[in-house]
């Protein structure tokens, strides 16, 4: 049974507010309480508050002898952020004695420290920091929740089949031994190493030349025609590049979308790039944790970035050679070249490895230059690690390269180690016997045109590996683990693609004319088309190398 509450007779007074002074009223109000305190007023008259949202109290251990005591139902207010206290002025009390029970409300606004934010310290219930810090750490923390978005290397068509996904999780338990491989063939020639710029540092820096008449390739397996020579002689049964190897290898460390196209003929299995892949550009920046700007036309893009490397790394590979005509010849010449042409420093090693019983693989690989040490020429490998703006890294290399190299070194492996491992494992594949790195800088943070060379440092890949945690024997267990899989596909044509966001590779199998007419058929939007530099920017001053690179681009953006 739900009990009803009384609350009794209501007397009502036409004269004004509060109760009626009359005796007849009085008789009506007996169920009332008696001696509640009251006060007659009018509309103008001014009420207290009822409860104060401003005010701090101490905590519920604190000392209660120090609290105020709780009278005509007042809540206790140490206890409560409703200040029930009222208003001495408004409300004048009936009996004058009971004035110790109530008290002010302060609207005074609390004092200010004097040094400093003591809230972080000494008060039980810190107040807020200002605004605009806790919106930028705000910023600070969903850019830190949301990775950045990145787009797929190459359009997933709805026709195409998944066969199947690969987490990067199951590539670090893989390894594979193989033996020592042999030299089927080298081609090309070399020009020997400058061991002046050995002696570049900060303060003797030198400006990064261009060498607009040289002539770089990018061929891609199947448009090799010695690989194409030496799977009618039955070499072998896959067949790949250092690059399309090396991107394999070191996938795990990759952050970015790649794609390598697998064509499976007869018993033989070719690894091919796509014409304008990104495999023919270097990626910049791609393991920092500080984001680079989304817009493509950005000169600090990624892509941007990308294609700049490029250039650098390709001016840098001849800019540190003696050039006084004196090379070094092989077997045949550049296959790639015609006659006439200004062919830049680089041999091709055409290498066998054997991965089982009935399989081996063959791979050209790269080394661009040589020099002489006790008599005995060594192969060299020369790439370049550029520097575009300090905010980004954190280190200026002018002012840290000379002091502290290795702390330079130990940023470029957090920010770019998926690029540094992929030349060490290109390196181990040509078995050069030494690495350079150089260290090339804009001539000005928003000049992406001019560049300075900065230093020079010469590494043994093995043991530039070691000191990097790149294992071979790891780096081969993913590639036999991948040509393992594909062999058990029926013939025709699949693609290898890196998930733009997540740690994982996907195979698809594509029609047999994929990627044959993917430019001219579907051209890039005109907003996302960057064309590398060219003469006419920058007051006349641009990187115009002629190359394979820029070619590339060019011819894809077309």
């Amino acid at each position: 049974m739900v009990g009803v509450f009384e609350v009794g007779a209501v007397p009502f007074n036409p004269d004004g507010w509060g109760p009626p002074d009359s005796a007849a009223a009085a008789s009506i109000t007996t169920t009332l309480p008696l001696h509640v305190p009251f006060a007659p007023f009018s509309r103008s008259d001014k009420l207290g508050r009822i409860a104060d949202f401003t005010r701090s109290f101490p905590s519920s251990n604190a000392n209660p002898s120090n609290r105020p005591s709780s009278r005509h139902g007042a809540g206790n207010p140490a206890d409560s952020p409703f200040d029930f206290s009222l208003d001495v002025d408004a409300f004048p009390l009936a009996n004058p004695e009971d004035d110790s029970s109530f008290r002010l409300v302060d609207a005074k606004p609390p004092p200010r420290p004097k040094f400093g934010p003591k809230w972080r310290f000494n008060q039980n219930r810190p107040q807020l920091p200002q605004r605009r810090d806790e919106e930028v750490e705000a910023r600070k923390r969903e850019a830190e929740k949301e990775p950045a978005i990145f787009k797929s290397s190459v359009d997933i068509q709805p026709e195409w089949n998944m066969l199947d996904q690969i987490p990067f999780s199951t590539f670090s338990k893989l390894s594979f031994s193989v033996p020592e491989p042999e030299d089927l063939l080298i081609c090309g020639a070399l020009e020997y190493y400058d061991r002046s710029f050995d002696r570049i540092t900060p303060k003797n820096e030198r400006r990064l030349e261009r060498f607009k008449n040289r002539n770089f390739f990018k061929v891609t397996t199947t448009d090799d025609p010695v690989i194409r020579r030496l799977a009618n002689e039955d070499k072998a049964t896959v067949f790949a590049t250092d690059t399309i190897l090396s991107t394999l290898m070191c996938a795990p460390r990759s952050v970015y979308s790649w794609d390598i196209v697998i064509q499976r003929v007869g018993n033989k299995l070719f690894f091919d790039k796509r014409d304008g892949s990104q495999l023919d550009l270097l990626s910049v920046h791609e393991t920092s944790q500080e984001p680079l700007p989304e817009a493509k036309d950005d000169i600090n893009s990624a892509y941007s970035l990308s294609v700049e490397a490029a250039y650098i790394n390709q001016n840098f590979s001849q800019q540190v050679l003696v050039r006084d005509g004196n090379k070094v010849s092989f077997d045949e010449p550049n296959p790639f070249a015609n006659e006439g042409d200004e062919v830049a420093s680089v041999a091709y090693r055409y290498r066998r490895w054997k991965l089982d019983n009935d399989m081996h693989l063959v791979a050209r690989c790269e080394v661009q230059s040589v020099v002489d040490v006790n008599n005995q020429k060594s192969f060299l490998t020369l790439n370049a690690l550029n520097e575009f703006d300090p905010k980004y890294s954190g280190v200026d290399w002018r002012q840290k390269l000379e002091t502290q190299r290795g702390a330079v070194l130990a940023t470029e492996l957090k920010n770019n180690a998926n690029k540094l491992a992929k030349w060490t494992a290109q390196a181990i594949l040509a078995n050069a016997d030494l690495m350079k790195l150089g260290y090339v800088s804009r001539v000005h943070p928003r000049d992406h045109f001019n560049h300075v060379i900065l230093g020079v440092v010469g590494y043994k890949p093995r043991d530039f590996a070691a000191q990097i945690n790149l294992n071979t024997a790891n780096m081969w267990g993913i590639v036999k683990s991948i040509v393992d899989l594909c062999m058990k596909l029926n013939e025709g044509k699949y693609v290898l693609v890196k998930d733009p966001s997540k740690p994982q590779v996907r195979i698809y199998e594509v029609p047999a004319d994929a990627f044959e007419n993917d430019y001219v058929e579907e051209p890039l939007p005109e907003e996302e088309q960057v064309q590398p530099p060219t003469e006419d920017a920058e007051d006349g001053e641009a990187n115009g190398t002629t190359n394979d690179v820029e070619d590339k681009e060019i011819e894809a953006q077309n």
